[in-house]
């Protein structure tokens, strides 16, 4: 990394500087848009190697969006402040419940038409949504989930309608993706096989505390699918857990300490999250 980003990365950690509205879709330099927390997370002492981690290339996992198009924009742009050199990870879950679920992935879209490093995995409202395109046999099943929302986000009655674009879309999302010691999956992996790996079912459905088997030994597995409070999120980052869920139930009302919808950076351990208002 050039030295002089690692001055303007240390500068920023003590200066605050003035921001201005952003067009959708554009991303202004890092060091003019809203100043965001301290890099360091409650699972990070303040007394660790700070360059060590501003030299770092930044890794994020964002979960169950579910329409959330404003809080997604809000936290990739102005929170995170997402850069070309940084990796985000989309663990699933992208449309249903929310009322802009095309919003979304039009923006997920546009991030990778702009070359930023974005990761795609499915969700299990993915899944529905495409085995009802497959038959409507499945169909009843998803509009039980809030299929319908997303029908009329994309302005159709009929899911065969969808454009070919989102359709491919859907159809090219990945079910796992591993990055050093962190592997990232919508829900969870099975435990009782040998190749965890191979079980794609539950990796969309099947969420788990713990694992024992010895493929998953020293990794840490973030995944979504269950909506957890943010202080219970926080309490499992300060205690170094290996599976930490991240889904803090965006679209869900705020009692309860859900109504967020929240990022995770892997390297430094730091949780970012945005109300959906």
């Amino acid at each position: 990394m050039p030295l002089t980003l690692i001055y303007f990365r240390i500068w920023e950690a003590n200066l605050i500087f003035s921001f201005k509205s952003v067009t959708p879709f554009q991303f202004p330099p890092r060091w003019k848009r809203k100043s965001t927390p301290s890099p360091l997370g409650e699972g990070r002492e303040r007394g660790d190697n700070l360059l060590e981690i501003l030299l770092m290339n930044r890794i994020f996992a964002i979960s169950d969006i579910h329409g959330c198009y404003k809080p997604f924009y809000e936290l990739v742009v102005n929170s995170i402040r997402l850069e070309k050199s940084d990796q985000l990870v989309l663990l699933g879950d992208y449309v249903d419940r929310g009322t802009e679920s095309r919003e979304v992935i039009d923006f997920i879209l546009d991030l990778q038409l702009q070359e930023f490093n974005v990761k795609a995995l499915a969700g299990n409202h993915e899944a529905m949504l495409l085995d009802s395109y497959h038959s409507t046999e499945n169909i009843p099943l998803w509009l039980l989930n809030s299929g319908d929302s997303t029908l009329l986000s994309f302005g159709i009655r009929d899911i065969k309608d969808l454009e070919k674009r989102y359709a491919g879309f859907f159809k090219s999302l990945s079910f796992y993706l591993i990055i050093g010691n962190f592997i990232f999956v919508h829900a969870g992996l099975n435990d009782e096989i040998d190749d965890p790996f191979t079980d794609t079912h539950s990796m969309i459905w099947e969420t788990r505390f713990s694992y024992n088997n010895p493929l998953l030994s020293g990794k840490t597995i973030i995944h979504g699918h269950r909506p957890k409070p943010l202080q219970y999120i926080n309490k499992l980052i300060s205690e170094r857990s290996k599976v930490i869920p991240i889904d803090s139930g965006c679209v869900y009302g705020r009692e309860g300490g859900y109504g967020f919808l929240s990022a995770l950076e892997v390297n430094s351990m730091s949780l970012y999250s945005v109300p959906y208002e």
